[in-house]
């Protein structure tokens, strides 16, 4: 079973004033559409991203999308809205994802909790649309009150089977209908309604950039993990450390790959979520875990920080040895690292320090790792 988010991102964006498109405006330093990507990216449900772009954003998308892992390469969108998302899905068949979540590139602040339910709601219906129940009291302009019972605010992502949302689309294709729901409906699909959040605000204005701006300051709680990891020299010609092979007169001991960076760093995820210990999760006694890749291990953690409704922020780890030397592989590692976890590498920091000769590091008997996790609970 694969996941796809398509993120619409083709429109001009007018009434944001000047500036360009509202999609490539800044919000707290960074693009809108670059958190829009990298909320989906950074996830560990989803496996694939693509953009629906204008023709003349391309060279404002790639600075928006450089270096963001899972991104296939964009496609051009059309006249309207659902025109766009027609061509996206038309882009994305080749890949026959099992689902696709549909999301408005000018909603930066989607959390991960609501891609989680929406993720998980497709495994039992169709159609899934998250929204807001109408709280104001609505009047017409001639001051006559409108009852507000069963009445929804829509937001995205709006998430379908991927089959059934792509045939509902080639059959509407000579209508013009406001979003995916609507084209779901036209086409018979039933589409169930889970709960949306406020700050899922869709950008359309200048005020709305403030507001978001403003939610970014106050929203949400951190925390912070550690993790600390230990392994012996034994014979071999490698090592694995962040899941790089490094070439090295010795190998490391352990019951996996003892990736002690990896191992580090697994083990700070799960205690910035208060989820126990590598050992929990994975027995070292366990036959299972013997001689395996340990980023099936910062992965399975990665996983446990989504469903918690939280995203990592940034990962810092730091190699206590002699030898081998970090430097010259480095960045090979943060790329590796920022790859199993979604990140932009600009999260991940690798460094490496000695203990003047002291120790059984110093003694190159092993190395040790330590690691730092930061993650943000939306």
């Amino acid at each position: 079973m694969t996941h796809a988010a398509l993120i619409v991102a083709a429109g001009r964006g007018t009434r944001a004033g000047p500036g360009g498109p509202k999609q490539y405006r800044m919000l707290g330093g960074i693009s809108v559409l670059r958190r829009t990507l990298a909320a989906f990216v950074s996830h560990p449900g989803i496996d694939h991203v693509c953009a629906v772009i204008h023709p003349d954003d391309a060279e404002a998308y790639e600075v928006a999308s450089a270096g963001l892992p899972k991104l296939l390469p964009p496609c051009f969108g059309g006249a309207t809205r659902q025109a766009s998302v027609a061509l996206g899905l038309e882009h994305l068949k080749y890949l026959s994802p099992t689902n696709v979540l549909i999301h408005d590139g000018a909603r930066p602040l989607v959390s991960a909790t609501i891609i989680t339910r929406t993720l998980e709601s497709l495994d039992t219906h169709r159609g899934v649309q998250v929204a807001l129940p109408v709280t104001d009291t609505l009047r017409r302009a001639d001051g006559e009150t409108v009852p507000r019972n069963g009445l929804w605010r829509a937001q995205t992502p709006q998430a379908f089977h991927f089959d059934a949302i792509l045939n509902a689309h080639r059959k509407a294709s000579a209508t013009d209908l406001t979003d995916d729901v609507a084209v779901a409906a036209a086409a018979g699909i039933t589409v169930t309604m889970i709960e949306g959040d406020e700050m899922n605000l869709k950008i359309t204005s200048a005020a709305d950039l403030d507001l978001a701006e403003r939610l970014l300051n106050t929203g949400g709680e951190s925390r912070t993990g550690s993790g600390y990891d230990v392994h012996r020299f034994g014979p071999g010609d490698h090592v694995w450390l962040c899941g790089v092979r490094v070439p090295h007169t010795n190998g490391l001991i352990g019951h996996s790959d003892a990736d002690a960076g990896l191992h580090a760093l697994t083990d700070a995820l799960l205690g910035a979520i208060g989820d126990g210990d590598i050992g929990q999760h994975f027995p070292p006694n366990d036959p299972q875990w013997k001689g395996a890749a340990s980023d099936r291990f910062l992965a399975h953690a990665a996983k446990l920080v989504g469903d918690k409704g939280a995203r990592i922020v940034h990962v810092d780890v730091t190699f206590i040895c002699e030898r081998p030397k970090i430097g010259p592989q480095r960045d090979a590692m943060r790329a590796r690292v920022a790859e199993i976890l979604g990140l932009d590498i600009d999260r991940v920091s690798i460094k490496a320090t000695t203990t003047e000769g002291l120790g059984f590091t110093g003694r190159s008997e092993g190395l040790a790792a330590q690691a730092l996790a930061t993650v943000r609970f939306s």
